[in-house]
């Protein structure tokens, strides 16, 4: 008797065991099925792939071997691939060197040189140590340090490390010129970015104020006033290594924002330009026009050989870019450490080499090679491809590596779970790791390109939270 009653037990605990793990799996294909039947998506290709992240066994999955525009989400797997090849503790670094020799009375009679290492944090305001004003005084200390008082050549931004700024293949034109779809340069200097100030008086929208100052760049206004409550409208169009900027779009009157950020053309120019303008205000003038090492190559002539480094100065860690590239979604971060992945590698610093040894890394650990089709390291381009499965794949193999701590602290809070959003025109997705209550820890992934409408995140999120 005792043992047809422990048997029962055993039945009974085993069933309801069964019952419980095939919850989740029932709860998110009856959530899934009522998006996909939404008037939203209607249109749309829709694709979610939920593991187990402890086996990676497929909780529910649903067209998750279709290739989609991952818009954002992309980012987890170059910050991933960045941690893995390059290690968290990997930093970047800038050195201030001089060619020529330095007189008696304290004339260097060459040129100042900012060598450029791939930092796209150098002159960042988001970190302590990287703001445009530190680093300035820094090479400023160096400078009289080394009992230099005036300088007969120039000031030269040195580009040349990774060869020219350049804008991924499939960014599309409305987004290159804005601060978002900033160029990555073997010199970047305040993320690559500047800030164009705006306002509205009597129906027109005029430009009141330029920050930093761009004495170099033209700007020409075509901007319309737009409704009221229509918000900014207003694009950028500066592509790399141009002086003139077209405003177009509209802007709306009774906006609370105070203008818009442009990007920077030619960053390692605005290096040198400020460098030597602030040596000049403190005393130390420099003879020269500031340069850049791509206008000398350019020129046909070469950047002078350096002598001793003054100062050399190193980025955050690879850990800290990492935190803020995901949390911020910095689209410049992600081109830089795809550049920095095939520089380190020994390729050409080209996004195309980038993309090649991240798809084949991935490859090489069980993700299917035609489910990867990247074009960039941030996701910006529409014309990226990427399924589910394959993300899901990538973020299970994660959790076994060393740096996982660094790249789950990465990752933003999203309807309580830990989710890298993705967001670009008609594409939402998120991707990342949900741990219940009671402990059951998830892989999740979930997209859709070519939604119609506004307000889907609640319905994509109702999807998700069968999973609580």
């Amino acid at each position: 008797m005792f043992e047809k009653l422990l048997t029962s037990i055993l039945f009974i605990a085993v069933f309801n065991g069964a019952l419980l793990a095939q919850a989740p799996s029932e709860r998110l294909r009856k959530a899934f099925a009522d998006f996909e039947n939404d008037p939203q998506t209607r249109h749309a290709i829709t694709s979610i792939c939920i593991l187990d992240a402890s086996t990676g066994d497929k909780i529910f999955a649903k067209n998750e071997d279709i290739g989609l525009a991952p818009a954002s989400i992309l980012k987890t797997i170059t910050s991933a691939t960045a941690l893995e090849l390059l290690g968290p503790d990997f930093r970047y670094s800038t050195s201030l060197v001089y060619s020529g020799s330095i007189s008696a009375d304290g004339t260097l009679q060459g040129d100042l040189i900012i060598k450029g290492g791939g930092d796209p944090t150098l002159g960042s305001w988001r970190y302590p140590n990287t703001k445009e004003k530190n680093i300035l005084d820094q090479w400023v200390t160096a400078v009289r340090q080394a009992g230099i008082r005036k300088i007969t050549g120039r000031i030269i931004g040195d580009d040349l490390v990774w060869g020219s700024p350049q804008t991924p293949d499939g960014w599309i034109w409305q987004d290159i010129g804005n601060y978002y779809g900033a160029a990555a340069s073997g010199l970047s200097w305040r993320e690559n970015q500047f800030d164009i100030h705006l306002s509205t008086t009597g129906g027109k929208v005029s430009v009141t104020r330029i920050v930093p100052e761009m004495p170099y760049i033209r700007i020409v206004n075509e901007i319309s006033s737009g409704a009221r409550g229509s918000g900014d409208q207003v694009y950028a169009y500066l592509p790399p290594l141009s002086n003139t900027a077209y405003l177009r779009g509209t802007w709306a009157s009774g906006i609370a924002k105070s203008g818009i950020s442009v990007a920077l053309p030619e960053p390692a120019y605005d290096a040198a330009l400020r460098l030597r303008d602030t040596l000049s205000r403190l005393g130390i003038p420099a003879t020269g026009d500031p340069s850049t090492g791509r206008r000398l190559t350019l020129a046909g002539k070469k950047i002078p050989a350096a002598g001793r480094a003054l100062v050399t100065l190193n980025s955050p860690s690879l850990a800290d870019i990492v935190y803020l590239f995901n949390q911020k979604s910095i689209n410049l971060y992600g081109e830089h450490l795809i550049r920095t992945l095939a520089w380190k590698a020994g390729k050409k610093a080209t996004t195309a080499a980038g993309v090649d040894l991240i798809v084949n890394h991935w490859v090489g650990r069980g993700v299917a090679r035609g489910s990867l089709k990247m074009l960039d390291g941030s996701g910006l381009s529409p014309a990226n491809r990427v399924s589910t499965a394959a993300m899901a794949t990538v973020l299970y193999r994660a959790q076994s590596a060393p740096w996982f701590t660094d790249f789950l602290k990465s990752l933003p809070l999203n309807n309580g779970m830990r989710l890298k959003s993705g967001t670009i025109s008609d594409v939402l997705a998120y991707a990342g790791y949900h741990t219940t209550g009671a402990g059951r820890k998830y892989v999740v992934v979930i997209n859709v390109n070519n939604y119609s409408g506004s307000g889907i995140k609640s319905k994509l999120f109702a999807v998700l939270d069968a999973l609580k």
